[in-house]
Order: structure tokens, then sequence, then C-alpha cells
């Protein structure tokens, strides 16, 4: 899932940014409002992380103006160093639908995107047990059944198709896979993560006749594609790249 952070402190941003893609979530992030409104009118994200204090305006008028526009549907995390009730009751009133204080506990602000995105995605966020077509993927035993045959991986492999799964259609990062598999910092080769991955579609055997198909998008990552059966041949449902 898509996360986009709204944060001007750097060092901040940082740490978030690593924790939600070690979590295994994609986080694009902002310094300024206007910098995330413009990518908004391009690009949708499944969730919001906003701070208070802003470059160009404060965090509770950026939730205004983006529930104005875009709805209620995507949540919306506020996490700030305020920490006064008045600014808790503020924040929540302008549109935000839980407020955590700076400096972040990791494990409390993972739970709480988790949450939030298990609450506005039911079918989408973190499922415990993904079933496509033939593959069922058990997250917590960390097995996947393909024609309810079990396939052996290795714990990277497992966690690259467990994030192709949770994130079916979506164009996944080359960063973004590497950082969530190997930690951030890693320093391992890009032909790599090609390797691991091409193990994952051998073994897995993604392809169009089971219902998927893993496809490479130059210099920027993986995605892996439904695929629909019609009158004999196999149709991205995606869109081919």
């Amino acid at each position: 899932m898509k996360i986009a952070s709204l944060e001007d402190d750097e060092a901040h941003a940082a740490i978030m940014s690593r924790v939600l893609h070690e979590a295994g979530y994609e986080c694009a992030t902002f310094s300024t409002g206007r910098a995330l409104n413009r990518r908004l009118r391009e690009e949708k994200f499944d969730m919001l992380i906003v701070d208070w204090e802003l470059p160009d305006t404060s965090g509770r008028d950026f939730i205004l103006w983006f529930r104005t526009h875009f709805g209620h549907d995507i949540p919306v995390l506020f996490v700030t160093a305020r920490n006064m009730e008045e600014d808790i009751i503020s924040g929540l009133s302008a549109g935000a639908d839980d407020y955590l204080t700076k400096p972040i506990r990791t494990n409390e602000f993972v739970a709480r995107v988790r949450a939030l995105l298990r609450r506005a995605y039911p079918s989408a966020a973190e499922d415990s047990l993904i079933e496509v077509g033939p593959y069922r993927v058990d997250v917590p035993q960390k097995t996947i059944h393909v024609h309810e045959e079990p396939i052996t991986l290795t714990p990277r492999e497992f966690d690259l198709a467990r994030l192709l799964f949770q994130n079916l259609g979506r164009l996944l990062p080359r960063d973004l896979l590497m950082q969530a598999v190997w930690g951030r910092g890693a320093e391992i080769a890009s032909r790599t993560l090609d390797t691991h991955l091409s193990r994952v579609r051998t073994k897995l055997k993604l392809r169009p006749e089971n219902g998927v198909q893993l496809v490479p998008v130059y210099s920027r990552g993986y995605r892996l594609e439904p695929v629909a059966a019609r009158d004999g041949a196999a149709v991205a449902v995606a869109g081919d790249v």
C-alpha cells in the first residue's frame, strides 16, 4: 500500500519512511503541503501521515483542504510534537482519523498505521490469508501453496512473494523491495534482487495460465499483475507495460 508522509523534518521523515518500508509499505515523503498537493492531483495514496508544523501551511489546514477535495475515505494519521488535549481535539476535528505524538515509538506507529488501513480497506490490508486463483499465502505461517501443493521458499523469497501478493496490480519500486527484505542500508547488488525474483517466479509458476504474471518495469521495479483468460488467450488485467 502507498502512504504519503507530509513531514519537513528530514531526520524524522527518514525514520518514518524506513519504518514503513520495513513494515512492507511504500512511502513517499513531502516537505511542503504544496508539493503533496501537486502529487495528489496525479497519484492516489492509500493513507496520509501529516505533521502539524510545515513551512507553507499547517497540518490542520492541509487536512481540512484534503477532506474538502478528496472526501473521508482515505485515512489520515496526525504525527506531531503537539500533545496538548486541545491540539488533539483540534486535529481530530479537522478530519484526522488518529493522532500520535513525537517522538514516535516504532512498534506503536506501525500498529496505528495497520489499524487505520485495516479499517479503511478491510479486504486488502495485511491479510493473514491471501488467496489469488490457485495461490494461497498464509502470512503468519510463512507458507505458500499453489494448487494445494506447498512450495519451498527461502525466508527472503517468501517476503518478496508476500509483498507481491499483498500489492497485486501495484508497481513496487526496486528500492522498496530491497529495503523491505534486506533492510535499509544493506549493500546488495541490484542483480541480487532480480535473481531472487526470478527464483520466486519459477518456484511459484507465476505464469498467465495460473492467473498472474510477474512484470519487470525497466529501471523502476516489479508488478505482479492479475491475468484473465479470454478466448483461450491470457490478457493482463492491469494492462501491458
